[in-house]
């Protein structure tokens, strides 16, 4: 896999990788290439299914929910690639909490819902298929005294101001885990917008405990953001997509799982 890497950069004539005594990080250009390289995937996916002699022109409606945070890091490549799939289909999706988008899907207006469903509330009633499971990170500004450590604990972490993101849970989750120390966090800034976070961290305004779902190495300043492992029981984030338990699915609906289910093998680790 190194030497396959180290062929890689070589042919393309650009560093993908960051590489130190903790392991990798993807540089920008990664990402970047990254993002082709997927693009490429799904295409080729796409065009093995358009040669399915079996296959039939799936058409009607699709009534998708998704809640914030998804419909940034999640729905927008995944509904991309189930419109080329499936042209014929109508598809409307709505964004709301988790929990409201529960309400829908039990009640039948929605037919699927992309989400956290790590605290999913009526599990019983709702069938879940998981897309990706992202470990909570700490994201430091370039420089930051914690990023030159060779172990964080969460006892440094509560040492520093918070920069909380306010959606999908993602607050709730980052305040139990340090008020587990009995330690109120010291939350410096609390915001609805991702974007916002990766600016005010990277400019020194606090440091961020976020899922590396949503982590990127640049703020739109074009400043660095470091991420970092903390040592203990850090929560995960579990993404899924979810429609209610029992319900007879319409073609439109099974194509748009299938396609989710495709879609886990080619995000980023």
């Amino acid at each position: 896999m190194t030497e396959a890497v180290k062929d890689l950069e070589a042919d393309l004539g650009v560093q993908l990788f960051e590489r130190h005594a903790r392991g990798l990080a993807i540089t920008h250009r990664g990402h970047q290439f990254l993002r082709h390289a997927k693009s490429i995937l799904t295409e080729v996916s796409g065009a093995r299914r358009a040669l399915e002699s079996d296959r039939q022109a799936v058409a009607g409606t699709l009534q998708i929910g998704v809640t914030s945070l998804m419909a940034g890091y999640v729905m927008s490549d995944l509904l991309a690639k189930y419109r080329r799939a499936n042209p014929q289909v109508q598809v409307t999706a709505f964004e709301d909490s988790g929990e409201y988008l529960e309400h829908l899907l039990i009640g039948g207006e929605l037919d699927v819902a992309v989400m956290v469903i790590s605290n999913q509330r009526n599990s019983t009633a709702l069938q879940t298929e998981i897309l990706d499971v992202s470990p909570f990170r700490l994201w430091l500004p370039l420089g930051h005294r914690l990023a030159a450590k060779d172990g964080i604990s969460l006892a440094d972490v509560t040492a520093e101001p918070l920069i909380m993101l306010n959606i999908d849970e993602m607050e709730e989750e980052a305040t139990n885990l340090l008020s587990a120390l009995g330690t109120r966090p010291r939350v410096a800034f609390r915001t609805r917008s991702v974007e916002a976070v990766r600016s005010l961290v990277a400019t020194g305004a606090g440091v961020a405990l976020l899922p590396d779902l949503v982590y990127r190495p640049w703020s739109l300043e074009g400043d660095r953001i470091e991420s970092r492992d903390v040592s203990g029981a850090l929560p995960v984030v579990r993404v899924g997509v979810v429609w209610r338990k029992g319900a007879p699915l319409t073609p439109a609906a099974q194509d748009f799982i299938a396609i989710s289910q495709a879609q886990q093998g080619l995000r980023p680790r």
